[in-house]
């Protein structure tokens, strides 16, 4: 716990509320709710602010969506509200969640709270804080696990046919993030043309349909304080119904870069035996014998694809740090990951092609 409130600050001035209007929600909305909430925040705020709530030995977690404007299918926390409540009784490990309001008038803007979780975040890529290469090939294995769960749950069982679109996801994925880069494009990249090009024309034949997490990586994990296994899936604000392959490669891409370049994630340079950490075909082999997938085809595709919708988004970041809205410092180092990634996942597509 310790870890976890080392990680929070006080709450930022732009996302403070009204303290007795959330306890008086809580009262009416958690059963055995009781005392006087003390509210800090978590600094790795994500798009959505989240913080930590204490009172009287409970200890809760609330996600709200930030103040001002929004567009009508951003930060929507009852999304997230909906899928990790959907999920409680299956093999994926989430929080606990207690109430959902979407009612402005409490405080401001619309919020959720759920159980806080206790255990450890590791930001960086390879859990460079395990106490040991044992303890971090232990952490992957979980990694796979969980994100096997996550595709091998039954969503039309649980209720989610509408919570996204079945099929044709990497068609539709392909279009989004080709339109999003164009409209927000401040230079000619090679590497990015050239996969706006081969991506629409090299859609895999596989077109399977699973709930898909979006942002399935280590630092969106909690891992057990003391074992090496996940307790909690965090940051479920891109799940949709989508490609499996798709999460899996997102959540491979680290394999791909070393960890001195621009992202700074990447751990293809290291020594992974030493580490613990399982080499990629291990990786996915693994997640194959755990989802009853004979192969994986068109992986190539998949990793591509995700270096390519990673690249859209931080393009966009970049430029509104052009436009005055991220400082100037943040926006070079941006604006050099659009063509490093792109550069990368056309340097694998060559390589299928050669």
């Amino acid at each position: 716990m310790n870890e976890m409130i080392s990680e929070t600050t006080e709450v930022r001035l732009q996302h403070r509320f009204d303290i007795q209007k959330m306890e008086d929600f809580m009262r009416a909305h958690i059963d055995g709710f009781s005392g006087n909430l003390t509210v800090r925040q978590f600094k790795y705020g994500q798009s959505n602010p989240t913080f930590i709530m204490k009172a009287d030995n409970h200890k809760y977690v609330m996600r709200k969506k930030p103040p001002g404007k929004l567009l009508p299918s951003a930060h929507a926390v009852d999304r997230e509200y909906r899928i990790i409540t959907a999920l409680q009784d299956t093999d994926v490990p989430v929080a606990k969640t207690y109430a959902l309001c979407e009612d402005s008038a409490v405080i401001g803007t619309g919020f959720y709270i759920m159980e806080l979780v206790e255990g450890r975040v590791f930001r960086d890529a390879i859990a460079s804080q395990a106490s040991n290469a044992e303890e971090r090939a232990g952490i992957f294995d979980s990694m796979n696990i969980t994100l096997a769960n996550i595709h091998r749950v039954d969503w039309e069982d649980l209720g989610l046919g509408d919570y996204g679109k079945p099929g044709n996801y990497m068609a539709r994925q392909v279009g989004r993030w080709t339109k999003q880069y164009v409209a927000s494009k401040t230079q000619d990249i090679e590497s990015m043309n050239n996969l706006i090009r081969w991506l629409p024309e090299n859609i895999p034949a596989d077109d399977s349909t699973t709930i898909a997490h979006g942002d399935f990586r280590l630092e969106n994990l909690i891992i057990h304080p003391t074992e090496p296994r996940v307790v909690a899936v965090l940051d479920w604000e891109l799940s949709t119904l989508g490609h499996p392959l798709a999460d899996l490669a997102y959540n491979c891409m680290g394999y791909h870069f070393p960890s001195t370049d621009v992202l700074g994630y990447g751990y293809g340079d290291k020594n992974l035996s030493a580490l613990g950490v399982p080499v990629e075909e291990n990786y996915l082999a693994t997640y194959c014998r755990r989802t009853g997938r004979n192969e994986i085809s068109d992986w190539e595709f998949f990793l591509a694809f995700g270096m390519f919708r990673l690249a859209a988004i931080v393009q966009g970041v970049y430029k509104r740090g052009l436009d005055g809205i991220a400082s100037s410092e943040n926006a070079e180092i941006y604006g050099a990951m659009v063509p490093y990634l792109s550069d990368v996942a056309w340097r694998i597509v060559e390589g299928v092609r050669a």
